[in-house]
């Protein structure tokens, strides 16, 4: 059995190898991959300005607005008055953006299931276990963050 450091290290290991195959799946789209965040970011989230996606984005909002100015230049982002408030503006993804985070995670499924055919059958459940299992791991709360919480509650 691996020791958790060497546990560790094979997962940061996979994780780079996971990451370059969806890298090279991306790498022949013409969007730079920041600009694919945002649309990504702005696509789940319907309530985004151009204030909230600097604070996911963690750059000033002078940034994130150029940033949005390169999207709606190209027309895959457009920015709407907010009906309940006109003057919040809120930022909204075309359907041409739509279109092609959509054909980039076709893309990205195919080029991850080119790995995962390489793989045996039993092997890939056994993958899809663990990573269900590290999934639910780390959306639980830490032992301590449970204490801090029973603590606060009390």
């Amino acid at each position: 059995m691996e020791r958790p450091a060497d546990l560790a290290s094979a997962i940061d290991t996979a994780a780079e190898t996971l990451i370059a195959v969806l890298e090279s799946a991306a790498s022949r789209h013409p969007v730079p991959p920041t600009q694919l965040r945002v649309l990504a970011l702005i696509s789940s989230r319907a309530e985004t300005n151009v204030n909230r996606l600097a604070e996911l984005l963690d750059v000033v909002p002078s940034s994130a607005s150029r940033l949005c100015d390169r999207l709606e230049a190209t027309g895959l982002l457009r920015r709407v008055a907010d009906p309940r408030d006109r003057r919040e503006v809120r930022l909204v993804p075309t359907a041409a953006a739509q279109t092609l985070l959509r054909e980039l995670a076709e893309r990205r499924q195919r080029a991850v299931q080119v790995v995962l055919d390489r793989m045996p059958p039993r092997v890939q459940h056994d993958l899809l276990l663990a990573l269900l299992a590290f999934g639910r791991a780390a959306t639980q709360a830490a032992p301590e963050q449970q204490t801090d919480s029973a603590v606060r509650t009390a």
